[in-house]
């Protein structure tokens, strides 16, 4: 208690340095090791098991563990004496993140040398419970009660739910929502994008709406940036780390549900997360930082330093952004963007969307379409950073009516398939030689994957794309899989429910330099539903890549809806189209 007062008192400079010059010492007395499938050789040639403390540099009680528990002298001792020490970043490695997701952060997992699973740990451990654990280990190398195995996978016989495993979903996923303080669930509380999504367009708009008001309290009042959750089973006990995939999806169903709703009102939510990204995370090349950490100083609480205006947090200093440039976290937010401007977000959104596109596409691109997670890789290449940039390409797509990043995106989804199938959905990162750890397909990127090749099947005109959405969508309606989500369901029904459907399809003919066209065509992205088929056909570019309706040659713009090969009459002013989406998604 004494010491504790004593550094209250010194200046903040000084006991900032202090605390940062306490947690690199105590990492100077582990052996840390980068994480490499070589790890596993040295640790059958000194005899020695392999723990890895899977983290994150924004993670709060990522900081607590280094200053408490792997500074105690007893669990030093024990690393250097049974252990290859092993630490990596998650956001560097999307492959462990995706694999371990469920555990962290942190998490702490342990292997014998041959790579076997020993012990899974979620969280923060003590000191004294974690010296206990490394000693058990040590004495019996066998897995522990945490190892357990995957289920088997056992896909789907057909291309997505059936009707009785769907009604069970939406029974459970109904049944968790929380009618007193919105979101699902009653423990964490935080803004689950499918899940939302999935009500706009599913008829339950009321827990749509009380969940994105309930989530704004999440949104940093000064400088903007969403919290990633807040504990206590209510909204108001934030953690304050900003990650980039939390900022990029948050603005996005905001923006979605601008359109959806009918109501600007939740593009101002949208609008004060975008300027913390255009403040806090977009580096000076237009390219978008990874995250703000959680603490001004590590393993600290930052309470008050948020609860104090913006001038007096700068005096105090900001809490360490990590400016690492990550092709996935770059794509979300590309994509994220071009769904605030489709919203009415303004031109912008477009413009930085562009540029960071084609940044990434400069200093991230790898031969064939795919691209590298970071400046330099370990390992991979990973599936989620390819198929972030090609939901980008697609959503540039959208926005623009260019078709060079549909061409993009058509790359992307090529590499896909050449690298990452793995038979049963598609697996997070390639086979590399030497790894004991086998590729494994990740919930969440599958069903990335399946709403992301749906729609290029529709725009592209080509069934192979059709083909990868069903086949990552059999790998979600998998008995395990869907066990394993409990009632967080939102996102694979959500692909569930568009594979099922066709999207509305709207068609703006005319000139692309016809300002009515434009105006079309910028009322057909306010208005359209999330599930669209946006497409702008000027003459002289050729026919539509999907090419299967005839359009007649009218004067002037028009628009036309279109289901199969048939299209509406023609349909010549943005309030008309306007009208016109609206009553198709409210009979849909």
């Amino acid at each position: 208690m004494f010491m504790q007062s004593k550094i209250r008192l010194l200046r903040p400079v000084y006991w900032i340095a202090a605390l940062l010059l306490f947690a690199r010492a105590a990492k100077a007395d582990i052996a840390w090791q980068d994480w490499s499938p070589k790890v596993f050789e040295q640790a059958k040639v000194e005899k020695k098991l392999v723990i890895l403390d899977l983290a994150a540099v924004w993670c709060h009680w990522c900081h607590v563990m280094d200053a408490n528990t792997y500074s105690d002298p007893a669990v030093q001792k024990l690393l250097r004496a049974g252990y290859i020490a092993v630490r990596a970043d998650q956001d560097a490695h999307p492959a462990l993140s995706a694999r371990y997701e469920d555990y962290g952060w942190p998490a702490t997992i342990i292997f014998d040398g041959n790579g076997r699973e020993l012990a899974k740990r979620q969280g923060y451990i003590p000191p004294k419970m974690m010296a206990s654990m490394l000693k058990a280990f040590i004495d019996d190398p066998t897995p522990g009660p945490s190892a357990t195995a995957t289920p088997a996978i056992v896909e789907s016989a057909g291309n997505g739910l059936t009707d009785t495993q769907r009604a069970a979903m939406q029974k459970k996923f109904l049944g968790a929502y929380d009618p007193k303080l919105g979101a699902w669930g009653h423990t964490d509380k935080f803004l689950d994008w499918d899940a939302v999504e999935y009500c706009l367009v599913s008829g339950h708009e009321g827990m749509a709406r009380q969940t994105l008001q309930a989530a704004e309290l999440l949104i940093d009042p000064v400088w903007g940036g969403m919290d990633q959750y807040s504990t206590g089973g209510d909204w108001t006990h934030p953690h304050f780390e900003k990650i980039m995939p939390v900022q990029a999806e948050s603005i996005r169903i905001y923006a979605i549900a601008a359109t959806s709703l009918r109501d600007p009102r939740w593009l101002e939510p949208a609008q004060k997360i975008r300027g913390y990204v255009k403040n806090f995370l977009t580096s000076p090349d237009g390219a978008f930082y990874v995250s703000q950490d959680a603490d001004l100083v590590d393993g600290r609480n930052s309470a008050a330093y948020y609860a104090l205006s913006g001038a007096a947090r700068r005096a105090r200093g900001v809490p360490r952004i990590d400016r690492h440039i990550y092709a996935s976290s770059n794509g979300r937010a590309i994509a994220c963007l071009c769904a605030l401007y489709d919203a009415g977000g303004g031109r912008g959104c477009l413009v930085d969307a562009q540029r960071a596109a084609r940044w990434i596409l400069a200093s991230r691109s790898l031969p064939g379409g795919g691209f590298r997670h970071d400046q330099r890789d370990a390992g991979g290449p990973y599936l989620a950073d390819t198929l972030e940039m090609g939901r980008a390409f697609f959503a540039l797509y959208q926005s623009t009516a260019d078709r060079a990043w549909l061409a993009r995106a058509e790359a992307a989804a090529d590499f896909i398939e050449a690298h990452f199938n793995a038979g049963t959905g598609f697996a997070s990162t390639a086979p590399q030689a030497g790894d004991p750890l086998a590729p494994e397909p990740n919930i969440d990127e599958n069903i990335g994957l399946a709403r992301f090749a749906v729609r290029l099947g529709f725009a592209a005109g080509n069934s192979k794309y059709r083909a990868m959405a069903n086949h990552a969508m059999r790998y979600l309606a998998a008995p395990a899989v869907i066990a394993s989500q409990g009632f967080a369901v939102g996102g694979i029904l959500l692909a569930d429910r568009e594979l099922r459907s066709e999207p509305v399809h709207v068609v703006i003919v005319g000139s692309k330099e016809n300002a009515g066209a434009a105006a079309l065509y910028s009322a057909a992205l306010r208005s359209a539903p999330p599930f669209a088929r946006v497409e702008w056909y000027d003459r002289k570019e050729g026919p539509l890549p999907g090419n299967d309706v005839t359009y007649p040659d009218l004067p002037g713009a028009t628009a036309f809806l279109c289901s199969g090969s048939a299209c509406s009459s023609p349909i010549k002013t943005p309030a008309q189209l306007t009208a016109r989406l609206l009553a198709a998604a409210a009979s849909r």
